[in-house]
C-alpha cells in the first residue's frame, strides 16, 4: 500500500507541476488498480481521486490552467518554428500566457500541419501516422516513443477505475488499419488491463459478425468501430435473424462520425449492450479527447488540454447556446513530439453554460458535435446542421443503416437526395417537416458504388478480403 501510495503522489505531481511521466510508474498504477479490483472488486476512492485529476476542482482550474499553458507555450516557442513565429507576430510573450492573451494567437488549422508538418516537430518521432482524410487532405502526425507508451498507460488506468474495461474483457476493433495510433492505443491499453483485443479492421459486414459470434479464443465483449460501419454490421445482423441472444457483448464504443439516437437504440437491440460510449478523438490532438453524457453533452478532460469553442461569425469565444468551432491546446508533457497550440478542429459544436445538470457536470463540456463547419445548411430559415439530417434519416421507419444522403440548399430551402427505394419523397418531407424544416426530397435506387460516390463515409475505408469472394 505504502508503494502505491508513493506512485499515486508521483503521477499526481507530475499532472500539477507538469513534469514528464514515469511511464513505468503510470504502468504500476493500473498493476494496482488490477490487483485491488481483483481483491476488492472495486477501486479505491483515492485511486479514483487521482485520476479525476487536478483540473476537477473548478476552484483550482484558473491557476492551473493558466501554468499548464504558459508552460506549453514556452516549450514551444523553444522548439517549434511555427509557433515562434506566430508568438512574434502576435506580440505574445509565451511565458506570460493566459486563457484571455492565449486569444490573440492565431488558430492552427489543418492546412498548416499539412504544408508546414516539420515546422512543427518537437520531439524525436517513433511512429508517423496520418488522418484517415475522410474529411480533406491527411495530415502527418509524429509520435515519440514517450507518447506511444504513456497515452495507453494513463487511458488504461481511467478505463479500469471507471469500469469501463475490465479484465479478461476482449474489444473487436473495426476501425481502418490507417488510424494506426488509435488501433495501437486500444492494443496496448487493452494489454495493460489484462484485456484481448481482435483488431478485424474493415472488412465486410458479414466477416465482422462472424468474428463476433466466434467463441474460439477470447469472445468479443466491447465492440469498436465507426458509427456508419455500426450501421451497416446492425443492418446486415438484422437481415441475418440475429439478435441479442447470439452475442456476448456487453459495451460499444463508437466515435468519428454522427451516432444518432435511433442507430444507437437499434444497436443496443441488436447486440444486447449495456452501454454505448460516444467518444471524441482527432488524431491532431491526441490524447486530448471527450465522453458523451447521459444528458448528450460532450465532455473534454480538462487535465489534458485545453478546449475552446470560437463563434462561427466573430471568432471570438462564443457565448452559450451559440454555435462556434472545436479549438483545443494539448497540455504538455502529455503531448510532446508534434504538438499544436489553438488547433481549429473545424468540428461545429453549441457552447453551453458552466452550470450543468448531468453526471459528468465536474468535467467542462459542450454539445454534440454538429458537423464540420463547412458542411453547414445555411437555409432561409437558419442554420441547420448534419447532425439534424443524419438524425432524421436514421429514424425514418424501415431503413438500412448508413442511409446514404446528399444534401444542398437552394432558394432558401434543403434539397435531399436519398438512397432509400423502399420510400417515397412524402416520407422525408413529413419528417423533416416536423422538426420545422422546409425540404424536397428525391428518392433514388444506386448500387453499392453509385451510393458511396453520392455519399462517402468511414465504412467506405474497406478492407478487402478473400472471405466470401470479398463481396
Amino acid at each position: 500500500m505504502l508503494e502505491t501510495g508513493i506512485r499515486q503522489v508521483r503521477v499526481a505531481l507530475a499532472m500539477v507541476l507538469g513534469r514528464p511521466f514515469n511511464v513505468r510508474v503510470v504502468e504500476r498504477l493500473v498493476d494496482d488498480a488490477l490487483a485491488t479490483l481483483h481483491e476488492f472488486g472495486e477501486p479505491g476512492d483515492d485511486v479514483n481521486q487521482l485520476i479525476e485529476g487536478p483540473f476537477a476542482d473548478p476552484d483550482d482550474r484558473r491557476d492551473l490552467q493558466t501554468r499548464a499553458l504558459q508552460r506549453t507555450a514556452r516549450r514551444l516557442a523553444r522548439r517549434s518554428p511555427f509557433y515562434r513565429e506566430r508568438f512574434a507576430a502576435a506580440g505574445v510573450d509565451p511565458g506570460k500566457l493566459t486563457p484571455e492573451t492565449l486569444r490573440t494567437v492565431p488558430v492552427t488549422v489543418k492546412h498548416d500541419l499539412v504544408t508546414r508538418k516539420r515546422d512543427f516537430l518537437c520531439g524525436t518521432p517513433q511512429i508517423i501516422t496520418q488522418t484517415t482524410g475522410t474529411t480533406g487532405s491527411p495530415a502527418q502526425v509524429w509520435l515519440s516513443r514517450y507518447e506511444i507508451e504513456l497515452w495507453p498507460a494513463l487511458i488504461a488506468l481511467s478505463m479500469l477505475l471507471r469500469g469501463e474495461v475490465r479484465p479478461g474483457d476482449c474489444m473487436q476493433i473495426n476501425l481502418s488499419s490507417r488510424a494506426t495510433a488509435a488501433v495501437q492505443e486500444d492494443i496496448d491499453m487493452l494489454r495493460l488491463a489484462g484485456a484481448a483485443s481482435r483488431v478485424v479492421g474493415q472488412v465486410p459486414p458479414d466477416e465482422s459478425l462472424d468474428h463476433l459470434l466466434d467463441d474460439g479464443g477470447a469472445v468479443p465483449t466491447i465492440l469498436n468501430g465507426y458509427p456508419s460501419y455500426i450501421g451497416q454490421l446492425v443492418t446486415a445482423a438484422r437481415r441475418r435473424g440475429l439478435g441479442p441472444g447470439d452475442f456476448t457483448l456487453r459495451a460499444l464504443y463508437v466515435g468519428g462520425e454522427t451516432f444518432s439516437p435511433t442507430l444507437a437504440e437499434a444497436a443496443r437491440a441488436t447486440f444486447g449492450v449495456e452501454e454505448i460510449n460516444d467518444t471524441y478523438g482527432v488524431t491532431e490532438l491526441l490524447p486530448v479527447g471527450g465522453r458523451t453524457c447521459g444528458h448528450r453533452h460532450l465532455h473534454i478532460d480538462p487535465n489534458m488540454g485545453y478546449a475552446e469553442v470560437l463563434d462561427l461569425e466573430s471568432g471570438e469565444a462564443a457565448e452559450p447556446g451559440a454555435l462556434g468551432t472545436l479549438t483545443v491546446t494539448p497540455y504538455f508533457p502529455y503531448r510532446e513530439c508534434m504538438p499544436v497550440l489553438r488547433y481549429d478542429t473545424r468540428d461545429v459544436v453549441r457552447a453551453l453554460p458552466e452550470n450543468l445538470d448531468c453526471e459528468l457536470a465536474a468535467v467542462p463540456a459542450v454539445s454534440e458535435i454538429l458537423g464540420k463547419e463547412s458542411r453547414l445548411l445555411r437555409t432561409g430559415d437558419g442554420i441547420v446542421t448534419p447532425r439534424e439530417v443524419v438524425e432524421t434519416l436514421d429514424a425514418l421507419p424501415g431503413v438500412d443503416w448508413p442511409v446514404r444522403h446528399r444534401v444542398r440548399v437552394a432558394d432558401g430551402r434543403l434539397h435531399l437526395t436519398v438512397v432509400a427505394p423502399h420510400l417515397v419523397s412524402g416520407d422525408v418531407v413529413g419528417a423533416f417537416a416536423g422538426r420545422g424544416l422546409d425540404v424536397t426530397a428525391e428518392i433514388v435506387d444506386l448500387d453499392e458504388p453509385e451510393a458511396r460516390a453520392l455519399c462517402p463515409l468511414r465504412c467506405d475505408l474497406r478492407e478487402e478480403t478473400f472471405v466470401r469472394g470479398a463481396a
